[in-house]
């Protein structure tokens, strides 16, 4: 979308996006053009002028992001990481100019061949944001925000998306498994996790490689949630045998670089990654229904299949879930899960 478009009068915000880019550059002739879909309200735009290119980020319906955005910035770039800079601010209008990361992110850029050097760079990314980033400060990933998220599946994805009528002996199951997994993440380490560190919100940069967007909702929470964000994503799926293999790397460089308990054996860090990836995915289910019956966003309804595919397999896996996923599996049937409700 470019300026054209964007000051047709559907756009509350578009004069003074583009009067803060025109005035903040020094350009009075930069153009603005959409830079990416969010999942938020937040809008990401490109902003080009005679000298190159940045990007804003508007968060003007929600400003009291802005600040989040720009702690967790700092901390990132502070560690040597490739967080985007600041070039300007506003944040009475709820408006950021920042470094350009480019265009190409890692869903667009990975396949068999390249994965294994991204993943690569993701991973050593990771591992100095586990280590080297500190978490004080930011807001606990505790049980009250893992119950809030969790809940999210049932009242979306359940109740919204399938039809599903819920009853008293359905809804013990449902919270016996959701205890399970937030005992799990309150047992492990406490780090700084980005939140949503996955293919959409890397950006392939050469040279300092990889880009991190999207970082203002981190939080100080468990170790293995920002490993199975990234390498069981919602975006994308690798075979599991080579998902191991670099989630296994993964802790024996977290216990190399003091990041992790030497008794943290593989046994345990697994049940660790596989139950904090549920958590994740089964607040995803939500989440991508939600993004579609409440915000019109129905794209993410096309994603649903591989997060149910990593809930059944999880599950599968630990006889505590045996009765939990007797009763997904009931619910969901053969339904098509991209298809919305009626």
């Amino acid at each position: 979308m470019h300026e054209a478009a964007a000051l047709s009068g559907t756009d509350p915000h578009a004069d003074a996006r583009l009067a803060f880019a025109r005035a903040v550059t020094g350009d009075p002739g930069a153009r603005i053009e959409r830079a990416s879909e969010d999942a938020s309200q937040r809008s990401y735009w490109r902003v080009r002028t005679a000298h190159g290119s940045a990007v804003l980020m508007d968060a003007s319906g929600m400003p009291q992001v802005i600040a989040p955005w720009l702690d967790v910035a700092a901390r990132l770039r502070a560690a040597g990481l490739n967080a985007p800079a600041v070039l300007a601010e506003d944040r009475a209008q709820g408006f950021l100019l920042l470094s350009d990361l480019g265009t190409r992110t890692y869903l667009a850029g990975l396949d068999e061949t390249s994965a294994g050097k991204l993943y690569a760079d993701a991973l050593d990314a990771l591992l100095t944001i586990q280590t080297r980033v500190d978490p004080s400060g930011l807001p606990r990933y505790g049980a009250t925000l893992l119950t809030t998220e969790l809940e999210l599946m049932p009242a979306w994805f359940l109740q919204r998306h399938l039809g599903i009528a819920i009853g008293c002996d359905d809804w013990d199951i449902l919270e016996a498994a959701f205890r399970l997994l937030i005992d799990n993440a309150l047992a492990q380490p406490q780090v700084f996790v980005h939140r949503d560190y996955h293919s959409r919100n890397l950006m392939i940069v050469p040279g300092h490689n990889p880009g991190i967007v999207d970082l203002q909702d981190a939080v100080q929470g468990p170790i293995a949630y920002d490993p199975v964000s990234l390498l069981r994503d919602c975006y994308i799926a690798w075979d599991e045998g080579r998902v191991r293999e670099w989630a296994e790397s993964h802790r024996l460089r977290l216990r190399e670089a003091g990041g992790l308990d030497a008794r943290v054996d593989a046994a345990r860090w697994r049940r660790w990654f596989d139950l904090t990836g549920l958590q994740r995915h089964l607040k995803v289910l939500g989440i991508f229904c939600r993004l579609w019956y409440r915000d019109g966003k129905r794209g993410y309804l096309a994603d649903l299949p591989r997060v149910w595919h990593y809930v059944r397999g999880v599950a599968s896996a630990y006889p505590e879930l045996r009765d939990f996923l007797a009763l997904m599996e009931r619910w969901v049937g053969d339904r098509d899960l991209t298809e919305p409700a009626a």
